[in-house]
């Protein structure tokens, strides 16, 4: 009778067409191990062919997701340490980065202010003076979240805390499923999130990671206002584009384009807070405060974990913070884990020659002569970052990944690493085609208000505008500004 049972369960388990995706996508990752393991060339070194295909294994992993994020973050940890492929300082390194507490720290900080009503009535002032028509309404949703991003370091926070206005603006335009209306919307906030985390160097996980990095490997150290210098011009063309696109791309009658009981139902949202309270005034001032020392890291030369745990710390403190600390240490581990075990990865991948090695194999001499063209080599790094961060879905892995390899590169081809890979972890922020590309297209994608097939030939022009205007800020400021 049991094993009756245990077979009508393995049955029904097998069945399951969720459960299938997830054998499949285990048994894709272990033939790629495999193939990787056995089929890599004697020019790489036993630690390397195994280092190249675990990481190539866990991106798998981490795009199909038959598990959570976070255990195969875990899983690559503990096969880095079994098979011996660094020393474990090495491996552990990326749990002591202060890129790690910078990300801790930053998502303590949004919890502290998801304590607090600040980010909606925030939110709703916006919405409420120019949510009124179609155009102001998607400028609104994109707008917030860049100013989100100069205190929420998390693309995915910010855009989780656009979901409860956005799928109440939904239904309070009646906008209907398939409709251009709702597209629009939930597009908006999805594209305004890959972008939101282009000036603000502590929003986004893969500014943090390139900085980390450069730091590491090629000795290069880029603070808070140098990366808000070099990208603010990219930042306020993308802005407009990105709004342009989707009010183009998604024409609307004329009867969906004013929606005055938007304004109604944002100006009661705004009555039933009332005036600020002493709560929000605290977390504006500790915030303030916080952004002020990053902008100000030239002067004080803390690195930006340092403000940013200040900053956790502060809002924490009985009678003088904004929230309560044990909300604020509820944070998601598995982002965590992510970051930490990238960044080992990251410093495994190069201890193990896997790096060298393939930074060999792609310097062959017409590729060297194209980068030595500092605007010649940041167009090809745009176009082959956005090509391989559609095959690695996942934006640390792609940056982990590609940063040390245009290091390496440029250390051939005899040139400053800094323009090659700056430009590399820029782009691998911009994933706007896939859903698994970025967090926010994952976190919009899974209201059910909208399908993959919606994000296609918007996605692709999105992608098209950032690539063109990041080459068009290379072969301009950039060149002013003396990062090429």
């Amino acid at each position: 009778m049991k094993s009756y049972v245990s077979k009508q369960n393995s049955s029904m388990y097998f069945a399951s067409k969720e459960n299938m995706q997830q054998i499949i996508s285990i048994v894709i990752a272990i033939a790629i191990f495999l193939l990787l393991y056995f089929g890599l060339p004697e020019t790489f070194s036993q630690s390397g062919k195994l280092m190249t295909a675990i990481v190539c294994a866990g991106v798998v992993l981490w795009a199909l997701e038959p598990f959570p994020m976070g255990l195969t973050a875990f899983l690559i940890l503990v096969m880095m340490l079994l098979f011996n492929l660094a020393e474990p300082e090495v491996v552990f390194s990326g749990f002591a980065s202060p890129a790690t507490h910078l990300v801790i720290a930053g998502m303590m900080i949004a919890r502290a202010v998801n304590e607090t009503t600040l980010v909606k009535r925030v939110s709703y002032f916006i919405l409420k003076k120019w949510g009124g028509r179609a155009k102001g309404l998607l400028g609104s949703l994109i707008i917030v979240q860049q100013i989100q991003a100069f205190f929420i370091p998390s693309s995915a926070v910010r855009a989780t805390l656009m979901l409860p206005i956005s799928s109440m603006i939904v239904e309070t335009v009646e906008a209907k499923p398939g409709s251009n209306l709702r597209k629009m919307i939930m597009l908006g906030v999805a594209f305004g999130g890959n972008i939101s985390g282009t000036a603000i160097m502590t929003a986004a996980v893969g500014n943090i990671l390139t900085v980390e990095l450069l730091h590491r490997f090629a000795g290069v150290e880029i603070t808070y206002f140098q990366w808000f210098l070099y990208t603010f011009p990219l930042w306020l063309i993308l802005i407009p584009a990105i709004w342009v696109l989707l009010i183009k791309y998604y024409p609307l009658p004329k009867n969906e384009q004013s929606f005055p009981r938007v304004k109604k139902e944002m100006k009661l949202k705004l009555e039933e807070l009332g005036p600020m309270d002493k709560q929000e005034w605290k977390c504006l001032i500790i915030l303030l405060f916080v952004v002020g020392l990053w902008i100000s890291q030239p002067l004080h030369g803390l690195h930006p974990s340092v403000p940013a745990l200040i900053g956790a710390a502060v809002m924490t403190m009985p009678g003088i913070g904004c929230a309560r600390w044990e909300n604020v240490v509820k944070i998601n581990f598995n982002t965590v884990l992510l970051l930490s075990v990238t960044l080992s990865m990251g410093y495994a991948l190069v201890d193990s020659g896997a790096v060298a090695t393939l930074s060999d194999y792609l310097s062959v001499g017409w590729f060297l002569s194209l980068v030595q063209t500092p605007l010649t080599a940041a167009i090809i790094v745009i176009i082959l970052t956005q090509v391989f961060h559609k095959m690695i879905s996942n934006v640390p892995a792609a940056v982990v990944t590609l940063i040390p390899i245009t290091i390496s590169l440029a250390a051939n081809a005899d040139i400053d690493p800094l323009g090659m890979a700056f430009t590399a972890g820029l782009t691998s922020l911009y994933g706007f085609l896939l859903v698994v590309e970025t967090m926010p297209n994952l976190i919009v994608h899974s209201t059910g208000l909208i399908s993959q097939r919606d994000f296609l030939k918007p996605g692709l022009y999105a992608t098209v505008i950032t690539m063109l205007a990041t080459a068009l800020v290379a072969s301009t400021w950039w060149k002013i500004v003396g990062l090429i």
